[in-house]
């Protein structure tokens, strides 16, 4: 065939198409037909009994009707035999060095961003990621010490020491932590002079 004559079967296949689709849409000013009845002749399936003698309709157990759901109605709380199988929730940190680099570089843009507590949260799951990681400590300490919180500071310094205590800027750490616990003593003793 050339090619015009596919491009005309082509169309008679989709206007075929077309009507038998519009066929099956649905009116919607004409409501649906309802709900089959559920004769309560018709027993459901019940357990088989060790009887056989006695008859079927007295062994079934009986038909249990739909009820339509109200919407009112809140509905009822899980028990605990239809609550889903979980795992236990890992009690320790979980190990992922990539989502600690890259919650370490999203805390290090929100820390030059001025956002300290994005910059906090995103440290704090570094080091849950990766706990012997030194540099999310040091990050957390920078960032608590730019938000004058010095306790927190001094904290998470003395952590980033502990997981590394031969950095090479140990030093310069420790200056730091030394002059945050000078800060927070000279707070407590301003706090206690009021």
């Amino acid at each position: 065939m050339n090619r015009p004559a596919y491009i005309i079967v082509l169309g008679i296949f989709l206007l075929a198409g077309a009507r038998s689709l519009g066929a099956q849409q649905i009116n919607p000013r004409i409501p649906p037909p309802p709900p089959p009845a559920e004769s309560p002749s018709t027993p459901a399936a019940g357990p088989a009994t060790a009887s056989s003698s006695e008859p079927s309709s007295t062994t079934a157990a009986p038909a249990a009707h739909a009820q339509p759901i109200d919407p009112t109605v809140p509905p009822p709380p899980p028990t605990e035999d239809s609550a889903p199988d979980s795992a236990a929730a890992p009690t320790g940190p979980v190990f992922d060095p990539l989502h600690a680099g890259r919650s370490i570089d999203v805390g290090k843009f929100y820390l030059n961003k001025g956002a300290y507590d994005a910059a906090i949260d995103r440290f704090i799951e570094a080091s849950n990621y990766q706990p012997s990681l030194g540099a999310p400590w040091r990050l957390l300490g920078e960032a608590y010490e730019k938000k004058h919180e010095y306790v927190k500071a001094i904290d998470a310094y003395n952590k980033y020491l502990q997981i590394l205590p031969h950095a090479a800027d140990a030093g310069k750490i420790n200056k730091i932590i030394s002059d945050l616990q000078e800060k927070t003593s000279q707070d407590s003793a301003k706090k206690t002079d009021r």
